[in-house]
């Protein structure tokens, strides 16, 4: 027998817009669906940042009816090169090139401005009738019979289920008594956006570097969105720079490819972390996203390792509603962790590895990791393999990012 009551999604970002509308579309109208976050107030979204969607995660988009609205404004990429040089290396040698679609017309990623992302799943949640309330979720009382959600306005909610949607600080992770393991990384993420004279050509490339990965990524237009990764105390002293000398630090990692280049953004820097929560469930509760765990940029896969976790949770709780279970039950949670805790821990561990083996000044670790990216990019099927593990679509994959409705 199913626990009558609504979902409430603690976070309004992309994981819990999300899910609202993948289970909106499994469920149908009869289950309401409340997403709860103070953000939802704030319209346009300002997010600076763009992210790269990977083929199964814009699979899922377009499986919601999100991604329509955002296409025109996304930018396939259509091809990657990685280099491994010093800082004051006169050329950069091209060691692994990545090109090729996951399948035919189907580029292995998109990049996408968040903003733009984030306005169009609202437009599209609200067009759906899912209840967004700009206010977060205050406190909740679990039973075995379901759980009483309070919102920042006052209102109560009789739910099934609660999802902790609330990123990296969750406060909802942290009521529930669940601790996470992991560490800082001496290092932080400076975040800008570039406009440059000539094409990227749908190239995106990542210079490894002694102090991290600079990622350039390509944007619509002659346009980039940057990852630059720098020890912290010199994070903090580049962007506290004048504009001309900004500019210069810049020039010096991003060179003259793409002709002049021209700061179109403020500046950010981000601390870096890895940590996983030790249980992605409790009482009626699931973590996803953020609120789950957090991973170093090398790799791209943060959000999207998030959006693996809606595919996965939508799909057991549109199984066990189908079958008459209960949605927030423990069994149906349970199988929502198996399915995600094994990969989430991989990857972490992939992470921290390409961390450790590139972000330092070793000449013998740059020998052997020279060698091996030499290795890989002269062997086409490991190539493809590691193309389709970037683009979400190797192991166990929820049908949403096979791009098969719930």
């Amino acid at each position: 027998m199913s626990v009558q009551g609504s979902i409430v999604i603690g976070g309004g970002a992309f994981a819990g817009l999300a899910l609202a509308l993948a289970l909106r579309q499994g469920l149908g109208p009869e289950i309401p669906i409340i997403v709860a976050d103070p953000a939802l107030g704030t319209r346009p979204s300002r997010d600076p940042r763009a992210t790269a969607i990977v083929a199964a995660c814009r699979r899922l988009f377009e499986t919601i009816g999100a991604w329509d609205d955002v296409r025109s404004e996304a930018q396939p990429i259509l091809d990657m090169v990685v280099t491994d040089s010093k800082l004051e290396d006169a050329t950069r040698p091209v060691f692994l090139n990545f090109a090729g679609d996951v399948a035919p017309g189907e580029p292995f990623a998109h990049m996408v401005e968040n903003r733009r992302l984030i306005d169009a799943l609202v437009v599209r949640a609200e067009a759906e009738g899912i209840d967004l309330r700009a206010t977060p979720v205050a406190s909740y009382d679990a039973r075995t019979d379901g759980i009483e959600v309070t919102l920042g306005d006052g209102s109560v909610i009789a739910a099934g289920l609660l999802v902790a949607a609330d990123g990296a600080r969750s406060k909802l992770r942290e009521r529930a008594g669940i601790v996470t393991h992991g560490w800082e990384y001496d290092q932080s993420g400076i975040v800008v956006t570039v406009g440059h004279e000539r094409d990227h050509e749908g190239r995106a490339e990542e210079h490894f570097l002694p102090a991290g990965p600079f990622a350039i990524l390509p944007l619509t237009g002659k346009r980039s969105s940057l990852v630059w990764t720098e020890r912290r105390t010199e994070a903090a002293r580049i962007i506290a720079l004048s504009d001309e000398e900004f500019h210069a630090e810049l020039e010096q990692r991003f060179g003259l490819h793409l002709g002049e280049v021209k700061v179109l953004d403020k500046p950010r820097a981000f601390p870096l972390s890895y940590f996983v929560a030790r249980s992605f469930i409790a009482e009626r509760l699931a973590l996803v996203g953020d609120a789950a765990h957090v991973i170093h940029p090398i790799a791209g896969q943060g959000l999207n390792m998030g959006l693996k976790d809606v595919a996965a949770l939508a799909e057991v709780v549109v199984d066990a509603a189908r079958l008459g279970l209960d949605i927030g039950g423990a069994d149906v949670l349970e199988r929502y962790q198996r399915w995600r805790r094994f990969d989430t821990m991989a990857m972490g561990v992939a992470t921290n590895s390409l961390n450790f083996l590139f972000s330092n000044q070793s000449t013998l670790l740059r020998t052997v990791r020279d060698i091996g990216l030499g290795l890989v990019d002269r062997a086409p099927p490991l190539k493809n393999l590691f193309i389709r593990q970037a683009a979400g679509l190797t192991g166990e994959v929820p049908r949403l990012l096979k791009g098969e409705a719930l």
